[in-house]
């Protein structure tokens, strides 16, 4: 999720497949043996428009600003659940969160620009 002028965006959907040499997707499962992301996922279009809608509607419900992951998780019976909202996703270069906007058509450096720009639309001080 990315914050536009016009309001919260959802960026193509990735997959993070299940590392067979792991019981868990733990600290060495994600960052020692770095289990790759799929990106785009491989979603059917209804499937990535449902997760994309249900990624806007968890980054308004929580009344996010700027940035968010939504980690979905897709049920065999075809729904997706919430897992997460990630408020401070990676944000290297190879990170996931840069690569699905990379994939979306918003390059690394338009993507640190557009958070620019976000945050100086709010007003300063508390909320």
């Amino acid at each position: 999720m990315l914050e536009f002028e016009d309001g919260p965006r959802a960026s193509v959907p990735a997959e993070i497949p299940p590392v067979s040499t792991h019981d868990f997707y733990d600290f060495e499962a994600k960052y020692i043996d770095s289990a790759d992301g799929v990106v785009p996922a491989p979603l059917t279009e209804e499937q990535t428009e449902r997760v994309r809608e249900l990624a806007v509607r968890a980054f308004e419900a929580a009344s996010c600003e700027g940035l968010v992951r939504a980690d979905f998780f897709l049920l065999d019976s075809g729904e997706f659940v919430i897992n997460e909202i990630n408020t401070m996703p990676g944000f290297t270069p190879i990170s996931m969160y840069p690569r699905m906007w990379q994939e979306s058509g918003v390059s690394y450096p338009e993507l640190v620009d557009r958070l620019i720009q976000a945050a100086l639309r709010r007003p300063t001080g508390l909320r």
